[in-house]
């Protein structure tokens, strides 16, 4: 532990620390804090690179996990944090939902694309999911505002992988005043056009259509047009969900031609959904937004 950083955070902090350790050239942290959004206990972690511990700001990326993720995915099996200590990044992995913990009953769902692990980053408005689901809320504003307070952040872009793409597209455009650079890794691209978002979405917003649309990445790009000076978005080319209709990717690309918002859309070969997809291009990911980052 570094009791130096430590000793920076505001007395009113209410984060607890629940592990630390050294990686590369910086510190592998785990958080947890109860949120006002959600009204559950929320964890996160975050990579710190010397120069951040040094109390130095520093560019942050904020990774937005997939279905049935937490933060124990990208952390464990991603392999960032060389990429990040090199380059005196921050990277930032919340978990994907409420959960139900002790004392706190949370709505769930026994399909695994509705519900807990499931949030779709989206505020719902329709019971039970109202009470707890208000994941827009708890990253664009709670956790986002938690993280500038806490830690010496120069800027955030945003990035997430498949259900976590669709929230790091949305929210980046939805929001783009918070971040300064936007990229996906086989995102959702359009919510309200597959069955996964379909499913969610009549759970949380019922009937209402213009709900949907206002969570569905693909059409807020085309509503707001050009946010960024550039986008990043790698495909696997031999994605399962690609080719099951989950991804919907020709959407996204249709959005931004009509946007005119610059997209580079790489499809890889012979790449699949997983997390060996995500190592294979997360430096790539990485410096995309450090060079943006670098214009702040």
């Amino acid at each position: 532990m570094n009791n130096s950083y430590n000793h920076s955070l505001s007395a009113s902090t209410q984060l607890t620390q629940k592990s630390v350790n050294r990686c590369f050239d910086g510190e592998q942290h785990y958080y947890s804090h109860q949120s006002t959004s959600t009204k559950t206990p929320m964890t996160f972690s975050i990579y710190l690179p010397d120069e951040a511990l040094a109390g130095q700001r520093c560019p942050a990326i904020l990774y937005l996990s997939g279905l049935t993720c937490n933060a124990d995915n990208v952390t464990h099996k991603a392999h960032f944090q060389q990429k990040c200590s090199e380059l005196g990044m921050i990277f930032i992995a919340p978990d994907t939902s409420p959960r139900t913990s002790e004392g706190i009953e949370v709505a769930n769902d026994e399909r695994y694309f509705v519900g807990q692990g499931a949030s779709y980053y989206v505020d719902a408005t329709q019971a039970p999911w109202a009470e707890n689901f208000n994941m827009q809320s708890y990253i664009v504003d709670e956790l986002y505002d938690l993280l500038r307070a806490e830690f010496p952040i120069h800027s955030i872009g945003i990035t997430g992988h498949s259900m976590g793409g669709h929230g790091a597209l949305l929210l980046g455009f939805k929001f783009p005043g918070k971040f300064v650079s936007v990229s996906a890794l086989s995102p959702v691209c359009a919510a309200s056009e597959s069955a996964w978002g379909q499913a969610a979405y009549t759970e949380y917003f019922g009937e209402d259509k213009a709900l949907w649309s206002q969570a569905d990445a693909s059409q807020v790009i085309e509503e707001v047009g050009q946010q960024y000076s550039s986008i990043l978005v790698d495909q696997g080319a031999a994605d399962e969900f690609l080719a099951d209709g989950q991804l919907q990717t020709s959407k996204l690309q249709q959005a931004c031609t009509n946007a005119k918002q610059p997209l580079t859309l790489r499809y890889q070969a012979g790449h699949d959904h997983s997390y060996y997809f995500i190592q294979s291009v997360i430096n790539d990911h990485i410096e995309h937004h450090w060079r943006k980052a670098q214009f702040i």
